[in-house]
């Protein structure tokens, strides 16, 4: 990626040095990532260590009611819909995420939100005290709607919060705290902590205490100064939350003014719903990129790298109660990668990242494949396919886990934000349901030749972004949507040409009343 060692540390340097410089923006991306996207990627990987001692108390509480236990087949069912559940509740939540941080601010909907968090960990504290799985049920609801809104809402007030130099990094961050949750519910799952039949209970709890972290925390940093000036038209309150933000150093009329360009081209211009997003001319390339993104994040084949990482270190020779030690590595592997990501994003820009990671997936993959095949005839094999993981899960993280969930956030005007949001959740959520409930099957009747469907998909991204999804770093919005319409338009104008048609067409959007929202 870089030529030489001296420039990636003085890349790492410059980017440290200039969150230092707005201390009060590090705190907003800690708290508002550990009660954000750190609880969506948690409940991805809290429920492995536990699924026995839960299973058991299923079994049991039937028993107890019924007179008789499940067959594997019924507590199989039941396990399935525990797990799904909490993708349903995201999925139901998200489809009014965007709208909720329209009306009541970005800040006060994550506030609020934390409520739901903690209500779902006394329910699932008591649960075994009650002998209760249908407590269990509700509360795996409860955290999916709270990851539900937490994943729109905390990448819309990051990203809204960072001014134009940092907010590559910044967007990363959201990636950041997705793998940083998913490693948390690994370590806290081991043995040696909480991944016993008396502690388990403490351990799915754990998600209140993060929430009620956030909830007497959060109430003390400023709203979003973009969704101040361009929602609430209040330029007063912007500068304030600005001047807060970036600190004495900061530039502030470099960022008041960007905004109000946007400001002025979107004015009374209304925001517009989904449906109007799915027909609009205007964005349909930032539309497609939106749609193959997310989706590919599900069906990259992430969950089916972690679910053969087993297998391949036991064939490796690593004992089987070692085995979730090694787990913890390529959490850890994940984490680092992401921060380093955001440590040189804005050196290579995020177009670059994404397409070497889907590439470097695809090719990761593919020769997976054939180390898998291979592994029952030479002794070594395994050893390839140790390396393989951990070069792909590097991939990933650099690339899609790192990207992809800022990215409506950068493309979309404030007009179409919202919309941008609430389709990419939905997708996201979809996806993650879709994998859930499909891929079992399909790791059943195709086995490790599954990942070559995976392959497909990383491929195909990847040249999607190549040919027809520009570089957004260093630019606003405004000239990102210019530059997407200028790699799709047949007249090739400059750039700022565009942008000034841009704005043009914007001032002639509909008025409020005149279509409407979904």
């Amino acid at each position: 990626m870089f030529s030489n060692e001296e420039q990636l540390t003085e890349t790492m340097t410059h980017a440290f040095s200039s969150l230092l410089e707005s201390p009060l923006l590090a705190v907003v991306i800690v708290i508002t990532g550990i009660g954000g996207t750190f609880q969506y990627g948690f409940h991805i990987s809290v429920l492995t260590s536990p699924s026995v001692y839960v299973k058991r108390l299923v079994n049991a509480t039937c028993a107890q009611r019924y007179g008789r236990a499940l067959e594997a087949w019924e507590l199989s069912l039941f396990w399935s819909f525990i797990v799904s559940i909490y993708s349903v509740g995201g999925l139901l939540s998200s489809q009014c995420a965007g709208r909720l941080a329209t009306i009541y601010g970005r800040k006060r909907c994550l506030v609020l939100n934390n409520v739901a968090a903690i209500c779902g960990a006394v329910l699932m504290g008591f649960s075994k005290m009650a002998n209760s799985f249908e407590m269990i049920m509700v509360a795996r609801f409860l955290y999916g709607i709270n990851a539900g809104v937490s994943l729109a809402v905390h990448t819309m007030y990051v990203l809204e919060c960072a001014p134009k130099r940092l907010r590559g990094m910044v967007g990363v961050s959201v990636g950041c705290f997705v793998s940083m949750g998913k490693l948390f519910g690994q370590l806290l799952g081991i043995s040696e902590v909480f991944g016993t039949d008396e502690k388990w209970p403490v351990l799915l709890s754990f998600s209140g205490l993060i929430g009620l972290l956030q909830l007497v925390s959060l109430p003390f940093l400023p709203e979003s100064p973009r969704y101040l000036l361009l929602v609430r038209s209040d330029r007063l309150a912007c500068e304030k939350a600005l001047r807060q933000i970036l600190g004495a150093r900061g530039d502030l009329a470099v960022e008041v003014e960007e905004m109000q360009v946007e400001h002025a081209a979107l004015k009374g211009v209304k925001n517009h719903g989904v449906l109007e997003l799915l027909l609009s001319r205007t964005t349909r390339w930032q539309l497609l990129t939106v749609v193959v993104t997310f989706m590919t994040l599900q069906l990259c084949g992430i969950n089916a790298v972690y679910l053969y990482s087993s297998d391949v270190f036991r064939a490796a020779g690593i004992a089987g109660h070692n085995l979730r030690y090694v787990a913890l590595g390529t959490g850890l592997c994940e984490v680092f990668t992401s921060i380093a990501c955001g440590m040189v994003i804005e050196r290579t820009g995020k177009r670059q990242l994404l397409i070497q990671g889907y590439l470097g997936m695809a090719t990761t993959l593919a020769i997976l494949t054939v180390t898998l095949y291979l592994q029952v005839y030479v002794s070594w094999m395994p050893y390839c396919s140790v390396v393989l993981i951990f070069i792909y899960i590097f991939f990933f993280s650099v690339g899609p886990a790192a990207v992809t969930a800022p990215l409506p956030g950068e493309i979309f005007t404030q007009s179409f934000k919202t919309a941008a949001f609430t389709l990419a959740c939905t997708l996201n959520w979809a996806g993650l349901f879709l994998v859930g409930m499909v891929f079992p099957i399909i790791v059943e009747h195709l086995g490790y030749f599954c990942f070559l469907i995976f392959f497909i998909f990383c491929l195909g991204s990847g040249l999607f972004v190549w040919y027809h999804v520009p570089e957004t770093r260093n630019r606003s919005i405004l000239e990102i949507t210019a530059a997407f319409e200028q790699m799709h338009s047949k007249d090739k104008l400059p750039l700022e040409t565009k942008q000034t048609k841009l704005q043009a067409l914007h001032t002639t959007q509909p008025q409020h009343g005149q279509s409407t929202k979904l």
